[in-house]
């Protein structure tokens, strides 16, 4: 049993690393799967061996009762032009509204749900944002105002 584990892994060693880009893991993945499943066989096998399970006779007794025939006397396809027995909905009918209280239970419903759905700051995280956008604002108006001063300066010393 130890003998099969040291195998193992002197297998695993021999496989080469993960692949670093899309196309690696797709081809990676492609060689890993299976060509087809094992259970099930093409339909050119089963037509050859003559044997069919009672779900196959089943099946082909419904296809015989769905088929009907043409204007040439052959079987048309159950796929193409099947009705179903019940007609098509119309499209020009038109969905009652709710009433204006009914909207607007339903927005504010809406909007509960999806303030669940956020994650709110910690007090410490709000402190922490708050300062930074506080620095980062005296900062602006530090820059600007040394601009606006430089330029003013400049525009008064060149027009004079």
């Amino acid at each position: 049993m130890v003998d099969d584990r040291d195998k193992e892994r002197d297998k695993g060693q021999e496989r080469p690393s993960r692949p670093v880009t899309a196309a690696a893991r797709r081809e990676r993945r492609a060689s890993a799967r299976p060509a087809a499943r094992k259970d099930t066989a093409p339909a050119d096998e089963k037509s050859k061996s003559g044997a069919k399970s009672a779900a196959d006779k089943t099946d082909d007794k419904a296809k015989a009762k769905v088929r009907g025939k043409g204007k040439d006397g052959e079987a048309k396809s159950a796929t193409r032009g099947e009705h179903k027995g019940r007609p098509t909905p119309a499209r020009d009918r038109k969905e009652s509204r709710p009433s204006l209280f009914a909207r607007i239970a339903r927005f504010m419903r809406e909007v509960v749900a999806e303030l669940r759905k956020v994650i709110w700051p910690t007090r410490k995280q709000m402190i922490t944002y708050t300062a930074v956008v506080l620095v980062f604002v005296a900062f602006m108006v530090v820059l600007i105002a040394a601009l606006d001063f430089g330029l003013t300066k400049g525009v008064a010393w060149l027009f004079g």
